[in-house]
């Protein structure tokens, strides 16, 4: 039992291998393995002389993100429809990526598979690239011999989570970087141009004006404590996201802070409800029972309110309650949802009625950005002229005054 259990528990690794086949012709591959002497015994049983063995090299690549298994699921969900068997859709999947770290996960999904593993399985070996909720409804896929239904489910859904979070990202890039640009620009103005009109303003001899003054003052604690200052965001900043994405204390305070954030929180709370409502329309399309879909949608709505509010959800679900009661309970989703959810509970039409809500506000979300985008351009423009043309304006003003000195 426990050389078992420590073989269980053992790291596998890549080996790649090279020799020669019962009729003597060169062969090499990979194989996943805890070691060489097991590489070479599995080969041995396979009748191949084993010639060489060597540990596959972990790095090359750009990590494997979201996008790129929301396309694998999508590829391989069209081709098992187009009835190609399921490892020849690996090896097609995994010749056409581009990115070799992905490569290297589907070869070591497919070996697995090759070997008796279910695919559901395989992929949970993997729980960086496969959650739960993906994990899930493969199994209920195999389960059901609805494999293909349920892949191409899981693209869109990933296709629609996806486009969600980018539409996002894309939102609060241009403000973010907005502003990195101004505070450099702000920086280089107060550490070499401030400094060059103080020297001209001391030949003058004369009083300057207060709004001068203040600049100067401000470039001097910036000429002598630079350091201190970009060291300081720096590290604030770098402590802050740390601490954000490491304490789940501070995940839902943070979570709790941005949904009430004017016009952002607007738009997180809404592609919240709309992932929320999407993934459990998912789930519950598949057959997966509601108590256990539940388990998977807190998560997936990427918002630690929601995870909360449904895990409430899931305790008044499983002691009896109607999902609808439950969903009211918490205060936290739209008079809408609510409704749909409680037409698809009445007339036995809950997973496309919680689809229409998600389209909504997937929907909703795109709108969103746009708004966003139109009202943050001249909201940015008067901050940063106000800012840049304060200094400006500030350090011309005893220019003005030149007459008078002389």
């Amino acid at each position: 039992m426990a050389t078992a259990a420590a073989a269980k528990g053992a790291k596998d690794f890549i080996f790649e291998w090279e020799g020669k086949d019962r009729n003597g012709k060169p062969v090499k591959g990979e194989l996943r393995a805890g070691g060489e002497a097991m590489v070479s015994a599995t080969l041995r049983r396979q009748g191949i002389l084993v010639n060489k063995v060597k540990k596959r090299r972990s790095s090359g690549g750009s990590a494997i993100k979201q996008k790129d298994i929301a396309i694998f699921t999508r590829q391989l969900a069209t081709m098992m429809r187009a009835g190609v068997p399921l490892l020849q859709a690996f090896d097609i999947v995994a010749r056409g990526a581009t990115n070799p770290r992905l490569t290297r996960l589907l070869n070591e999904i497919r070996q697995d598979v090759e070997t008796g593993t279910s695919l559901s399985a395989a992929f949970r070996k993997h729980p960086m690239y496969f959650d739960a909720l993906y994990c899930n409804l493969v199994e209920a896929g195999e389960a059901g011999g609805i494999l293909e239904a349920l892949l191409d489910r899981l693209a869109v859904y990933q296709e629609k989570t996806v486009a969600i979070k980018n539409k996002i990202k894309s939102a609060l890039t241009y403000p973010v970087a907005v502003m990195v640009v101004a505070f450099i620009v702000v920086a280089v103005i107060m550490i070499w141009v401030v400094p060059a009109f103080k020297d001209v303003f001391q030949s003058f001899g004369a009083d300057l004006p207060a709004p001068t003054l203040v600049v100067i003052a401000m470039s001097e604690f910036f000429v002598k404590f630079w350091w201190a200052i970009f060291g300081g965001i720096g590290g604030g900043i770098y402590f802050f996201f740390q601490t954000w994405r490491r304490s789940v204390t501070m995940q839902k305070r943070m979570d709790r802070i941005l949904l009430k954030i004017p016009v952002f929180g607007d738009l997180l709370f809404k592609s919240a409800v709309a992932r929320w409502t999407r993934t459990l329309s998912t789930m519950f399309a598949a057959g997966v029972p509601l108590v256990e879909s539940l388990d998977s949608v807190g998560g997936a709505s990427g918002n630690a309110v929601f995870a909360e509010a449904t895990e409430a959800i899931q305790r008044d679900v499983s002691t009896g309650s109607a999902l609808t009661t439950a969903m009211t309970t918490t205060g936290i989703f739209p008079t809408m949802v609510l409704q749909m959810a409680s037409i698809g509970e009445e007339s036995g039409s809950l997973d496309h009625m919680l689809g229409k809500a998600a389209e909504f506000y997937e929907d909703e979300v795109d709108e969103a950005v746009k708004a966003l985008s139109s009202l943050m351009e001249p909201f940015i423009i008067v901050i940063l002229g106000g800012l840049i043309g304060g200094i400006v304006v500030s350090m011309y003003m005893p220019i003005f005054k030149l007459g008078q000195v002389v």
